[in-house]
């Protein structure tokens, strides 16, 4: 039995925080000692990383406080690369638009690659990295 509907709640939950500037429920989707990084460009530096569920919701509450446009991550592509009863690494695109000023425009694209395990009845991201191909 597969665990990927749950899974991907667990990464859309995230996508959907975001957009609707949630970081509550953006925080809820990693465990307590999740940790977080990026990178930008194939050439770019690590960002990161970012050690905990409070170091994960800041970020996302930093990044959201600057933005006048409304985001819209679409996820797509979702590779489940291993699986156990409590534990999985999985692989997935992001298409990250923006809206505003009436236009919708592609903004970045690139992939999440994520570590998720059971804590309790749910899961949790324990480790994300996040490639961009351009700057958000």
């Amino acid at each position: 039995m597969t665990a990927r509907p749950e899974i991907e709640n667990v990464l859309g939950r995230a996508a959907w925080g975001y957009d609707e500037d949630d970081v509550d429920l953006i925080a809820a989707q990693f465990t307590e000692n999740a940790t977080m990084t990026m990178q930008i460009g194939r050439d770019g530096d690590p960002i990161g990383p970012f050690d905990g569920r409070e170091a994960i919701r800041k970020l996302h509450a930093d990044s959201l406080a600057g933005q006048t446009d409304q985001r819209r991550h679409n996820i797509s592509n979702l590779v489940i690369e291993k699986e156990s009863a409590d534990a999985a690494n999985t692989v997935s695109n992001l298409t990250l638009l923006s809206i505003e000023n009436g236009a919708i425009r592609v903004l970045s694209s690139g992939w999440y690659r994520d570590e998720l395990v059971r804590d309790g009845e749910t899961w949790r991201i324990r480790a994300r990295h996040i490639y961009l191909d351009l700057p958000y």
